[in-house]
This record gives C-alpha cells, structure tokens and sequence, in this order.
C-alpha cells in the first residue's frame, strides 16, 4: 500500500524508516526540532542483523564504505589482565559478517545522503511539534523518531513512560591515536571502553557514579591500564560529551497507537469526518535504553526496517495501516524491551562495587 507520513525527528531511527517508507512508494516529510542535525558523538556498534536491516534501506555499501570491523576486545581489570574476550568472533561466525564500528556523523550523513536520492522527501529544520493531533491530521501515518523526551509519544500515550535516570554520568570522545587494546575495563563502580573507529583514531566511552569536570574524569581513572589515561589526554576536553544516563521507564505497553479523535485544537484544521492518523514509536521514543550492550543505534535501525517492511505489505487503506501497525508491534516490542532491560541489567553488573565476585564470573564465560 501507499499513502501519506510524517516523520517527526531526524535521528538514525527518523531518517531510516523515512527512506524506508519512500522505498515503499509513500510521500514521506519529515520534521526536525533541531536548526542543525546532530553530528556530534562517538561511534555506533553496528550487529549484523542490523547490517541486514541497512542492506534492506539500500544503505549498506555506504555503511560498509566507512565502517570498520570490531574484532579481538576484551574485557579487561584496571591493572591490565584480561578476564574474558568480547563475544565478537561467535557472532562473526554465526552471522557470517562481524560486527561493524562506525562514527555516527558518517551513518547519519550516509542516511541523509539516501534519503536526498528521491529528491522529494523535505527535511524540515528547526520545527518543533506541538500539537500532534494538528500534524496528524489529513495524514495517514505519523512516526514518532523524537527520542526519549518524545513529543509524539507523550501526546498519544500519556506520560506514565518517561526519562529515568539510573545515577551514573557517561562520557565519550574520540582520542587521535589509535589504541593497542580494545575492549572494556571494569572497576569498581566504574568502566572504560575503547573501540577502533577511523585509521590514526580511537573511539572511548567512560561511566563513573559523578564525575562533573574533565579533571574529575581523569582522576577517577589515574592509575589504570595503559593506554586509558593516554586516550584521555589525548583528546581535546572541549570535544568530550558528557551526559546522565537515562532509560525510559516504565517499559510502554505498545510501540503503536490507532486513529485519535480530533480534538478542539485540531478540529478546525481536520476535514470533515477526518481522524488525527495512527502513530508508531521507533528508536529511543519507543525504548531508549542504556548504551551498556551498544544496541541502541541496532534497535532504531530494526524498528525502521520493520514497519517499513510492515507497511509496504498491507493492503489498501486505514484498516491496512492499523494491521500493518499491528504487525510492526508484534515483531518488535518484545524484542526491543528485552534489549533494553537487558542493557540496564548490564550496567548494574558492570558497575558494581563487588568486583571480586563480578569478575570471576566474567572469568568463567566461552573464551
């Protein structure tokens, strides 16, 4: 089927499941609060399944253009011993592809740069949403891709579901070297990971209960293995970025919401007999979670592969829309949710205080 959609937010998940639903044949517009997208970041872990699911958007070349291959981490102690190997080779060999590391200004500019090849998609800056009843009028589908602090989400579903916090502040930059060991080390109450990202670079990410400065960071990893605090003084304090970690909680009972009744701010602008259109959550509006498993790109990128996937399956017209919407929730809530519980628990193992106990089960997973 074909039809109308408004896409609200221009992150991964926004801008995939734009090109997804134009692949599809539908006239698609999408809408960004920010004057500028966000280029700003680390790098993505990209899954295989989700390099499937890129392959699928006709965006997998230019992935794999500038991504690289995530092999040989391990999870490390502060004094250098390695306790375990991160899973990667299992999943290379089951997938038959490994895992892929690439900065998210690349993936998002390979996403714009696909969704410019149609040249009829507009892609708004600068046009904060509202009244998504108003946006959702005359339309026939509204995607809600605005992230955790969702403006669509909160309009259909309440805010019962909302940002919490889990008290720990993360850090990431990138350093201009690149590092003889890649993986995480994990100390008592706080970790550090290192990633290969670009030739002569290093992708890291740090969490720690509070740490508000740049020399605070620093002394909370004095003293830990080569080349951790070499990556911090290597890169440039200015171009860190430091924020509270935050899951949405709690977990929603659908990622999808039928037809709304107008209501007196949307009526004058509703033709006669006209709903608001049904909404679907993708990406962090639907299930933002911790970046301890490094899913959250992954998911965003699965959740717009499948209601495209969805969509471009039902038949004709608004019962189509809501069985495709349907089928979209069926597929990808459960799976979303325990990702995103999944990545909490994590956390909470890894940032442990009892470290003896944590690390001599880690020692105990398959090599």
């Amino acid at each position: 089927m074909t039809g109308t959609a408004t896409v609200v937010g221009a992150g991964i998940g926004g801008l995939a499941t734009a090109i997804g639903l134009r692949r599809a044949g539908w006239t698609v517009t999408v809408l960004e609060r920010r004057a500028e997208l966000e280029r700003y970041g680390g790098a993505f872990g990209i899954h295989p399944t989700a390099q499937s699911a890129l392959d699928r958007l006709g965006v997998g070349e230019a992935l794999r253009d500038h991504a690289v291959p995530y092999r040989d981490a391990h999870i490390r102690t502060p004094d250098g011993t390695s306790i375990a190997r991160l899973p990667l080779e299992r999943i290379e060999r089951k997938a038959g592809r490994p895992e892929l590391l690439i900065p998210r200004f690349r993936l998002l500019d390979a996403l714009v740069a696909a969704l410019d090849t149609f040249g009829d998609v507009p892609l708004k800056l600068g046009e904060r949403v509202t009244d998504v009843d108003g946006l959702a009028a005359g339309q026939d589908l509204v995607i809600g891709a605005d992230g955790i602090r969702s403006a669509v989400r909160t309009a259909r579903f309440g805010d019962r579901s909302g940002p919490r916090g889990i008290g720990t502040v993360a850090w990431i930059g990138t350093a201009d070297f690149e590092s003889p060991v890649h993986g995480e080390t994990w100390g008592s109450g706080r970790f550090f990971g290192m990633t290969p990202v670009e030739p002569g670079r290093t992708n890291w990410y740090a969490t720690v209960p509070e740490a508000t400065t740049a020399e605070e960071l620093r002394a909370a990893f004095a003293g830990w293995h080569d080349p951790v605090p070499r990556i911090l003084d290597a890169t440039d304090p200015a171009a860190w970025i430091r924020y509270d970690m935050l899951h949405l909680y709690p977990a929603l009972p659908s990622f999808v919401a039928a037809a709304a009744a107008a209501d007196a701010r949307s009526a004058s602008r509703t033709p006669a007999g006209a709903r608001p259109a049904p909404v679907a959550l993708v990406g962090d509006a639907a299930h933002a979670m911790t970046p301890n498993l490094g899913q959250g790109a992954c998911t965003a990128i699965l959740d717009a592969d499948a209601l495209s996937r969805a969509v471009a399956a039902a038949p004709p017209g608004p019962a189509g829309v809501a069985g495709a919407l349907r089928a979209y929730d069926r597929e990808r809530r459960r799976s979303a949710q325990r990702t995103a519980f999944g990545s909490r628990t994590l956390h909470r193992f890894m940032s442990t205080e009892r470290t003896r106990l944590r690390d001599a089960a880690v020692r105990l997973l398959p090599g």
